[in-house]
C-alpha cells in the first residue's frame, strides 16, 4: 500500500525508514510546514515533496497518511487526510486530549476509513510473551501492575522548539510525552483503571508549563493496585530502561525495556526456559540500557514497521487494527485523569 507522511522531524524519518522495510508498502511523498525541510526530507528518503497537506491528501496514489507532526498539531492534518478518504496512522499521543481523539474517531467512522495509532512498544518479543502470560492466566489474580519511566531530558531539549513543554502542543510533560507508551503497555496488560490519585511537579527545568515528574497510584477495575512514575529529570549516564512490572497470586514478571528482570510463575512451563535464555536481562539496567531514555532519537524503526504492517493487514482484511484509535484513546484519557487529580491536590479521580 502507498503511504504519504506529514511531518519532517526525527519521528517522520523513523516513519519513512519503517515504511521502507516493508515488502508490500511504498512511500509516495511527504508534506510539512517548511518547504525547505520537506525538500530535504524527500531527497533523503527518495520520495516526492508535496507543496501542502491538501496536495498530498488529494493525490490518488496515496492510500495511507501517517502524521508525524508535534502532538497538538495532529488533529488538523489528520482531519484533512480523513476528509480526503485516506486511512490515517498517527504518532503518539494520537492527540493531546481524549475529546480531540473522539473528534477524529467520529470523522473516520463517517468516512469509513481506518484510523490507527503508533503503539510501537507492543511490538517486541518480550511484550508478546508478557501479554501471552496474562491471557493464559499465569499470574492468577493480578494484584500489582506498575510502570516506571525515569528518563532525562536536558534544558536544551525543551528550548529546541517552542511547542515543547506546552499544554497546547505537547499536551503535558513527562507523562503525556515520554511515558505514554509505557502507560499504554500497562493498560494493554492489566486492563482498565477505576481511579487515580496523583501528584506532578516541575523540579529540574525552566521555561516549560508542564511536569518533568509525575507519580500516580492506580486502582484497576480488577481490584489490582499499581503505580505510574514518569520523569524527564532522572539523570543517568546510560539512561534507565522503562520498567513494566506485573505481579499476582501465581506469578511475577518484571520487564526492563525489551528484556525481563523477573520471570517467575508458580506453574512452570517448558516455554519458560526459552524466555530465560533469550529474553532475560544480562545487566542491572535491563540489557537495553534505556532505549530513548536520554536521547529521544535513540530508537530504531523495527517496531514502527511492525505497527505499520499490522495496519496494512487490518485494512486488507477488513478489520480494526489492534492499534486502533480507540486503543490509543485509553492512555490519553488515563493521563488526563492523572492531571486532574494532581491539579486537585491529589484527590481521587474516577474514570
Amino acid at each position: 500500500m502507498r503511504f504519504g507522511i506529514i511531518g519532517t522531524g526525527a519521528i517522520g524519518g523513523v516513519h519513512a525508514e519503517a515504511i521502507g522495510t516493508l515488502v508490500d508498502a511504498e512511500l509516495v511523498g511527504v508534506a510539512g510546514r517548511s518547504a525547505e525541510r520537506v525538500a530535504r526530507f524527500a531527497e533523503e528518503h527518495h520520495t516526492q515533496a508535496f507543496g501542502s497537506v491538501d496536495e498530498l491528501a488529494s493525490d490518488p496514489r496515496v492510500e495511507i497518511v501517517t502524521v508525524a507532526t508535534p502532538s497538538g498539531f495532529h488533529i488538523e492534518p489528520a482531519m484533512q487526510a480523513i476528509g480526503a478518504g485516506k486511512h490515517v496512522v498517527i504518532e503518539k499521543p494520537m492527540e493531546v486530549t481524549a475529546e480531540r481523539i473522539d473528534t477524529l474517531i467520529d470523522a473516520a467512522d463517517r468516512q469509513g476509513v481506518t484510523l490507527a495509532a503508533i503503539l510501537n512498544r507492543r511490538y517486541h518479543p518480550a511484550m508478546e510473551e508478557l501479554k501471552g502470560a496474562v491471557e493464559a492466566g499465569r499470574f492468577g489474580r493480578l494484584t500489582s501492575a506498575s510502570v516506571y519511566v525515569k528518563w532525562h531530558r536536558n534544558q536544551a531539549y525543551y528550548d529546541s522548539a517552542d511547542w515543547r513543554g506546552t499544554w497546547a502542543l505537547d499536551g503535558g510533560g513527562a507523562l503525556m510525552n515520554q511515558s505514554i507508551h509505557a502507560i499504554d503497555a500497562l493498560l494493554y496488560l492489566a486492563g482498565p483503571v477505576r481511579s487515580v490519585q496523583a501528584r506532578t511537579a516541575c523540579l529540574a527545568h525552566e521555561r516549560i508549563e508542564v511536569e518533568d515528574i509525575g507519580a500516580a497510584v492506580l486502582e484497576f477495575e480488577s481490584g489490582a493496585l499499581g503505580v505510574i512514575e514518569g520523569a524527564t529529570c532522572a539523570w543517568s549516564a546510560a539512561g534507565h530502561p522503562v520498567r513494566v512490572q506485573l505481579a499476582g497470586t501465581d506469578g511475577s514478571a518484571f520487564l526492563a525495556d525489551e528484556q525481563f528482570e523477573v520471570w517467575s510463575f508458580r506453574e512452570a512451563l517448558d516455554s519458560d526456559e526459552a524466555v530465560r535464555s533469550g529474553l532475560m536481562s544480562s545487566s542491572a539496567v535491563g540489557g537495553g540500557a534505556g532505549r530513548g531514555a536520554n536521547d529521544p532519537k535513540g530508537i530504531d524503526c523495527h517496531q514502527h514497521a511492525r505497527n505499520f504492517a499490522e495496519v496494512v493487514a487490518a485494512i486488507r482484511e477488513g478489520r480494526e487494527p489492534t492499534t486502533c484509535a480507540r486503543e490509543a484513546r485509553k492512555s490519553v484519557a488515563l493521563i488526563e485523569a492523572v492531571y486532574r487529580s494532581a491539579g486537585a491536590g491529589g484527590q481521587t479521580v474516577r474514570l
